[in-house]
């Protein structure tokens, strides 16, 4: 009987370390799931940042400095382009503001050289998705 018994208590005993093991494992396995994720958020979100600096640098170039030659609008399409592409890596919030300013620049590219409301409106759109990323990076665990 003793035998029997110490069997019965080394099944339980094995059947529980598996059982934790498992769940160790699962909760492991997640934990670097989510890391993962917050990585490519962050990632995608200083890429972002750049972009709208260099956009932003490109417009005050355009509008004060009159240099339409360092300020090509092919520059401009090209870091509106990529934060529009870069935001599907983030958040929706991010993602609609981000599509925001693309509309915006589709409208005033034209005229960022002469009209400070063209230039208003892009630098707020701008803002806007600097404001968005913040939120979310500060939100990330």
């Amino acid at each position: 009987m003793k035998v029997r018994q110490r069997l019965q208590l080394y099944q339980i005993s094995v059947i529980f370390s598996m059982l934790f093991a498992l769940v160790g494992f699962s909760y492991n396995i997640w934990r670097l799931e989510a890391s993962e994720h917050n990585n490519n958020v962050r990632l995608a979100c200083f890429e972002v940042l750049k972009e709208l600096a260099a956009l932003e640098q490109l417009i005050y170039i355009a509008h004060y400095d009159n240099d339409m030659q360092t300020a090509s609008p092919r520059k401009g399409w090209v870091k509106v382009g990529l934060i529009k592409d870069f935001s599907y890596l983030t958040n929706h919030s991010v993602q609609s503001s981000a599509t925001t300013l693309h509309d915006t620049w589709a409208q005033k590219w034209e005229s960022i050289s002469n009209d400070s409301g063209s230039i208003e409106l892009i630098v707020k759109d701008i803002d806007r998705v600097r404001s968005d990323i913040k939120q979310l990076l500060n939100s990330l665990k």
